[in-house]
């Protein structure tokens, strides 16, 4: 790639703190950044191009001229960002997605009579939301009950003018469950008091309001008010059936916005947890397609900018005094005080490291890691999305026809030791868990032999005579897990097999790049494009596939070791491995922690702690799984 004709001379960039926007040859701003140096930032556009991440290549591409604005501080380099990111939506800039629509429960404070409701909707204007939640069903059994201790109207404005007209009200004010202001049964001030309080009770979402009324019913109780008493007797045990619905996570009824992260080299998805009083009032999901080589850190502020900042005619998200999240933001400093502004008081943006919000920020991150894992399905199950992956499969790869069946294959091992082959197989895109395949690899000398040998025991069976049906299949690609060295070795096994022409490729983790045998330079897919997709999809499936293998491989050979040992049979075997969680701990694990296991005594102890360390331990059980 040639210079960029608009490119500024390096002396005449600033290297104060800034605002820095790119611009397309029709005046539209495609990218807006900010930096701490502007020299500094932007001199990274204009180096080696082929270092650029390709997202950031074709936005320097279309651009036609760059500007800045000076400012005084990361902080106000923070707001003016947002403030033209919000104005001009520019192209190139990360852009968040909601995985689906939430219902939330919302109060129109702003009608004269206010009104109770379930809504998809975040844009309508003087409306109070609180959620969102997953499931429409449980916000509504939820309003019901709050309808028995705040009777706020709930129906629709049709519903409403016709009652009034009629002098009429309808069925909800006759059990209780509405104050009928449509018919004067109660004053609108009055009425718009119990909304407040509604809206109150949802907000805090604690008990405190549950031990005021509990003190009221004792005083009316003691008074001899038994039907006041009874009434908030009934409401209380309303409210309580509210609060068992949504569990308390945080002891410390704190108030709180947890964030967990799952990403790939293409995307990240977030599961964003709002904890009002210890207790989890709402969840979402998001879902955003990764610009350049992003940290986790660059992610999380973007992140955090999206969340709260105010979009129009939308409702803003409530700012909490605790922002629990999975890394700091690059700019922690300048958003706590943009947060604490918005808020107006002390918010703090911090990882949790111990306790419950530890315990919380796991089950976040496993939140976020089915929605990426959903988002990733979604793309591949569709028939028009699959076929059209295929396709581009074909035209990139320069195959004759489009590569209906495709083998991936990986190698699983710990530090060169108990290697397992795996084979994962997608037809027409989608896997085929059946025809999934385990090799062992007893001796090889590296990850290159390793797949030469499970290539040339996979490719024996196309030849004619074969007993597998499925396994002689012939495929139309075979996809190695790995680089230039890796494909050539399965290229290698493909020729001296003898089966003949079947196209091989190989996809790399670290830049998602395309290999081909013997050739020095990789095929670029288009990072958001569906063939990259599906091929990245299948790879994971044969790593998964590998892994699993190989952990079941280190589970069979310390079990082995255990049933050797006199006395000690299958079920205290699978016994201590469950009580020590690893054959490492086991290994570690002292005569005296080994008997306190359950049927195990001091002298089965000892020998079971002889066996397992008359010689050093294998790396087998002690590594972590590698490539």
């Amino acid at each position: 790639m040639t210079r960029p004709s608009f490119r500024p001379e390096t002396g005449s960039i600033p290297i104060n703190p800034g605002v820095y926007r790119f611009i397309d040859g029709n005046g539209r701003v495609i990218y807006v950044g900010k930096a701490k140096n502007l020299r500094a930032r932007l001199s990274s556009y204009f180096g080696n191009q082929q270092k650029l991440h390709e997202r950031t290549q074709r936005m320097v591409e279309t651009a036609r001229d760059v500007t800045w604005t000076i400012v005084d501080s990361e902080y106000e380099a923070l707001q003016l960002e947002f403030m033209w990111i919000k104005q001009y939506e520019p192209l190139f800039n990360v852009r968040f997605r909601d995985d689906k629509s939430y219902p939330y429960l919302a109060i129109s404070m702003r009608d004269e009579v206010p009104r109770a409701f379930v809504t998809r909707n975040r844009e309508l204007r003087g409306v109070k939301y609180f959620g969102p939640y997953t499931q429409a069903w449980a916000i509504r059994e939820t309003l019901d009950n709050l309808l028995k201790v705040f009777p706020v109207r709930s129906c629709s404005k049709t519903v409403f003018e016709a009652a009034k007209k009629n002098d009429r009200p309808c069925l909800l004010a006759e059990i209780g469950k509405c104050s009928a202001p449509c018919v004067n049964r109660i004053d609108k001030p009055a009425h718009k008091a119990i909304a407040k309080s509604l809206g109150d009770f949802m907000n805090r979402g604690d008990t405190s309001y549950l031990k005021s009324m509990r003190d009221k019913m004792r005083l009316a109780s003691e008074s001899q008010q038994y039907e006041y008493a009874a009434r908030l007797r009934d409401d209380i045990g309303a409210l309580e059936k509210v609060l068992e619905k949504s569990t308390v996570v945080l002891q410390d009824q704190t108030d709180a916005d947890l964030f967990g992260l799952a990403r790939d080299q293409l995307n990240a998805a977030v599961s964003f947890f709002i904890v009002r009083g210890g207790r989890i009032r709402g969840n979402k999901g998001f879902v955003m397609d990764l610009a350049d080589e992003m940290e986790d850190s660059e992610i999380v502020e973007q992140l955090l900018k999206d969340v709260y900042e105010e979009k129009p005619n939308i409702e803003p998200n409530s700012v909490p005094k605790e922002i629990l999240v999975p890394a700091l933001p690059t700019n922690q400093k300048g958003l706590e005080e943009w947060l604490t502004e918005k808020r107006g008081s002390k918010v703090t943006v911090r990882i949790p490291m111990r306790g419950d919000k530890r315990t919380l920020s796991q089950t976040a991150e496993a939140n976020a890691k089915h929605t990426l894992g959903s988002y990733k399905s979604k793309r591949s199950v569709d028939f028009t999305t699959r076929a059209d992956a295929l396709a581009g499969i074909q035209k990139s790869l320069g195959l004759e026809v489009a590569p209906l069946r495709i083998e991936c294959f990986d190698i699983s091992h710990l530090g060169g030791t108990g290697a397992v082959g795996s084979m994962a197989v997608f037809e027409d895109g989608l896997s085929k868990k059946a025809q999934y395949r385990r090799f062992n690899v007893e001796n090889f000398t590296d990850d290159t032999d390793a797949i030469y040998q499970v290539l040339i025991r996979r490719l024996k069976y196309l030849h004619e005579g074969a007993v597998d049906s499925k396994f002689s299949y012939r495929p139309g690609l075979l996809l190695i897990d790995g680089g230039l060295p890796q494909v050539n070795a399965a290229a290698r096994a493909l020729a001296d097999s003898g089966v003949g022409d079947i196209a091989i490729c190989g996809i790399a983790k670290r830049l998602e790049e395309i290999w081909l045998p013997g050739v020095e330079y990789p095929v670029i897919l288009p990072r958001n494009s569906d063939e990259l997709f599906l091929l990245q999809r299948i790879r994971d499936e044969a790593h998964r596939f590998a892994i699993e293998a190989q952990r079941k491989k280190r589970s069979r050979n310390i079990q082995s070791q255990l049933l050797e040992i006199n006395g000690l049979g299958e079920k205290r075997a699978r016994q201590l491995l469950r009580r020590f969680g690893s054959a490492k701990r086991l290994r570690e694990a002292t005569v005296d922690e080994i008997g306190d296991v359950s049927g195990i005594g001091k002298e089965l102890a000892s020998q079971i702690h002889l066996q397992l360390n008359k010689e050093p331990a294998n790396s087998e059980e002690t590594g972590e799984e590698s490539k």
